[in-house]
């Protein structure tokens, strides 16, 4: 897979899960949309990180662990709530995030290599 495919899913996935949670919540925080933003930004990345831009590749890098980390206080909450569906989400949104870096470590090892 390509980074900026991996990027495109994480984004989507980020905007698409956190929207649905916000909407979903019977008292919704305005904190719930910060994976929205946070998408949002990667989405906009994406085009940057297709031309293979080693800042932008490395920005989305530090984006995306940082992302990935933030994503443990909602857990957290959500496990604290016994709320599944809220699990789920954010254990989506991490584990997608998991994956893309996996995919960004392959690639900039693959380009170490060239």
């Amino acid at each position: 897979m390509k980074p900026y495919i991996a990027n495109l899913v994480f984004a989507v996935l980020l905007i698409v899960m956190s929207l649905w949670g916000y909407l979903t919540s019977d008292n919704p925080s305005f904190t719930a949309l910060i994976p929205t933003f946070a998408g949002a930004i990667l989405l906009a990345l994406t085009p940057s990180l297709k031309k293979e831009n080693k800042t932008i590749a490395h920005i989305v890098v530090i984006l995306t662990v940082l992302l990935i980390i933030a994503l443990i206080k909602p857990l957290t909450a959500a496990f604290g709530r016994s709320d599944n569906m809220a699990i789920i989400r954010v254990l989506v949104m991490m584990g997608w995030g998991v994956v893309a870096m996996g995919v960004y470590v392959k690639s900039f090892v693959a380009a170490r290599r060239k």
